[in-house]
């Protein structure tokens, strides 16, 4: 493949080149560091989730691609063809029991021969599992049966040793818990069944490792769902200890959710702890990043960039996931937009002139505030991107490269035609 993806960027590295010089020559001029702006790039990356390398659904049906991952070798083969065309996608995040190892040492070897680490597992109490003794219907880490809640809590405790086995350093917890009609469930004990679960998963993480709290206002229950916004997880994750944190879904919030304002308050209180990336219309749609609302996710780059330069309560490094569902795309293309699209809303916000936007700030200038922003949101960033990959010998147009290549086809002539991905 190496071989392959050279020969492509042979083609359009003249242009590539000019185009860099180019906006470099510019940004210079604007007193920017570009050698540093390529290194911020170039050390930038986003996990894919196992779940992600399959035709994803919707509640009316599923349509197949064929060549689709049968098992998590095959996935984990996926996410590295991912990596070694973009260089940014260099970590797999699992989930159980979709994808349990069966030979952990081997699964470790294969990751590691495809250049991929174990990001943060991923636990599963929103399903009933074909063997499953008791049923999360009414609840789980939240039911009033504390055999459910204890059940639940195993299964996080087995999510925990598995990725601690693997090499992972954090869990990632959501919880489908809720209601659909008043009176259905005591808010106040739901709240607190959750916060004493929760509190019982952290104290069985290993000391270096981390708790990633997810929150969602409704669905797959409508009337009031347990965790249903950033304030709820925050209160949470401070409950149980330094090394719980909310992790932010993009898909995750109403319409018109301010969602830069929560990362900068979660910045501001160190306990920003990542990102599940995505975009949406209308709610929950997980449709590629960056497609709906690209200007959206360029304000929240800029609460990041600046955040986590004024980090003043030592809030980690974030960690970066895709959570998307493909269900009209071949996904390792919707995967490749969506790295793109994080891609240059990063670079854009680096190219921000955060001392003359501060300026601005501080002389009520509201106009040259926004002029400011939208000089570099409307610049086009993609020249730093080619010329990053270029350096990373990966491929400079990774879609294109993907296409002209023809793997999806390589991979459907390998799996067949009516191969489907585990876990959905």
């Amino acid at each position: 493949m190496q071989e392959e993806i050279q020969k492509h960027n042979l083609a359009s590295f003249t242009q590539v080149s000019e185009a860099f010089d180019f906006l470099a020559n510019k940004l210079t001029k604007n007193g920017l560091d570009v050698g540093n702006i390529l290194s911020q790039l170039s050390g930038f990356q986003v996990a894919i989730p196992s779940w992600a390398l399959g035709a994803g659904g919707t509640r009316f049906g599923r349509y197949g691609i064929g060549g689709e991952p049968a098992n998590l070798e095959d996935k984990i083969q996926d996410v590295g063809l991912i990596h070694a065309l973009t260089g940014c996608a260099g970590a797999i995040s699992l989930h159980i029991p979709w994808d349990i190892p069966s030979d952990t040492q081997a699964i470790k070897e294969l990751a590691a021969a495809n250049g991929l680490v174990f990001d943060a597992v991923n636990s599963n109490t929103f399903q009933d599992q074909a063997d499953q003794k008791l049923s999360y219907k009414f609840g789980s880490l939240s039911n009033v049966n504390k055999d459910i809640r204890d059940l639940a809590i195993d299964h996080n405790k087995q999510v925990i040793d598995i990725g601690n086995a693997l090499g992972s350093k954090s869990i990632t917890v959501w919880l489908a818990d809720g209601s659909n009609f008043p009176g259905q469930s005591n808010f106040r004990n739901a709240l607190d069944f959750t916060a004493r679960s929760l509190q019982e998963i952290y104290q069985y993480m290993p000391t270096d490792w981390s708790m990633f709290i997810e929150y969602k206002p409704y669905e797959p229950h409508f009337y009031h769902t347990v965790i249903q916004d950033w304030g709820t997880s925050f209160m949470l994750a401070n409950a149980c200890g330094d090394r719980a944190y909310t992790l932010v879904d993009l898909g995750h919030h109403l319409p018109n959710t301010n969602i830069e304002n929560i990362v900068s308050t979660l910045i501001y209180q160190g306990k920003l702890g990542g990102f599940h990336f995505n975009d949406s219309k209308y709610g929950d749609d997980d449709l590629t990043v960056g497609s709906i609302k690209p200007y959206q996710l360029f304000l929240i780059f800029n609460e990041l960039v600046w955040g986590l330069d004024n980090n003043t309560k030592n809030n980690p490094a974030p960690a970066w996931m895709i959570d998307a569902s493909h269900n009209l795309k071949d996904p390792i293309e919707d995967l490749i937009q969506s790295l793109d699209a994080i891609l240059i809303a990063f670079a854009q916000a680096l190219i921000i002139d955060q001392n003359a936007l501060q300026a601005a700030q501080m002389n009520h200038d509201v106009s040259l505030a926004q002029e400011i922003l939208q000089d570099a949101y409307r610049t086009d960033v993609r020249p730093l991107i080619q010329k990053m990959r270029a350096s990373k010998n990966v491929a400079i147009d990774p879609l294109k490269a993907y296409r002209s290549m023809e793997i999806r086809n390589k991979l459907i002539a390998k799996r067949g035609v009516n191969s489907r991905a585990t876990g959905l």
